[in-house]
């Protein structure tokens, strides 16, 4: 395969597209709705959630922090605006918090738990909280909840409770090499490594796919590099545009699962 020059990142994508599709480890890779249907609703709200699994996203995406009560809400930056400050989540009640910012438990109760849930844990003891809560609205989604930490140690004491464990990191972050972080995380029994969408190669989805490690890639917009990165393997693709990531899917892989 010759060697791809500077360019524009448009023209790799593009360069990639002509690939024949490589094998994913997941039987169905998983479409995600980051934050929910955020390009056509507002993002993290029950709205933007209910309207990503209408459009036919199976998989759901967030970022979970806890307040000061202990507890799991779903929202980005983690700051809210009281009175005449803005103060940190982790500082402030749940009944503090504005009302379009849902607890996990309220989406478990709007939407059911038919679909992946994958959550960037955003505090300490946010992972057990969000077990927890999980558990408690339904054992069987246990194995499709993903937990994503850019500090992947942190996700070691929340092993061998069911829930899935992944290194949210950069490819410019694995300074070890990412061979070497492959084996450590199949060591560690860390599930899967989610990554930019630039990061990835068909090659490198394949060497974490050797390891049995799940590879996602995030922030993909746009239909030629939805359909590249389901065509170099990847488990999971992250996007806000659901229509456009739903009608990519089908154009690679068929219909997206139906989890019931």
């Amino acid at each position: 395969m010759p060697k791809v020059g500077g360019g524009s990142c448009v023209a790799r994508w593009q360069y990639r597209d002509v690939q024949q599709r490589l094998p994913s480890l997941l039987a169905a890779p998983i479409p995600f709705a980051h934050r929910g249907a955020s390009a056509h609703a507002r993002e993290n709200t029950l709205e933007a959630f209910t309207l990503a699994l209408r459009l036919g996203a199976p998989g759901l995406e967030s970022d979970v922090w806890l307040t000061a009560d202990g507890v799991a809400v779903l929202d980005h930056d983690g700051v809210v605006s009281t009175r005449l400050r803005k103060r940190p989540i982790g500082e402030v009640s749940r009944r503090q918090l504005p009302t379009h910012i849902p607890s996990l438990a309220e989406l478990f109760e709007s939407c059911g738990t038919a679909y992946h849930l994958s959550l960037d844990l955003k505090a300490p003891g946010t992972g057990q909280a969000v077990i927890d809560a999980t558990r408690q609205a339904s054992q069987d989604m246990l194995p499709r909840l993903w937990l994503c930490s850019p500090s992947w140690q942190t996700l070691l004491e929340l092993r061998g409770q069911g829930a899935k464990l992944v290194d949210s990191t950069r490819l410019a972050r694995i300074k070890e090499g990412p061979e070497r972080r492959a084996a450590t995380l199949a060591n560690e029994g860390i599930d899967a490594v989610n990554m930019h969408h630039t990061d990835w190669t068909g090659g490198l989805a394949a060497l974490f796919h050797r390891f049995d490690r799940v590879a996602f890639g995030w922030d993909m917009q746009f239909d030629e590099i939805l359909r590249s990165a389901l065509r170099m393997g990847l488990d999971g693709i992250y996007s806000n545009w659901v229509d456009r990531m739903i009608e990519a899917y089908r154009h690679e892989l068929g219909a997206p699962p139906v989890i019931s």
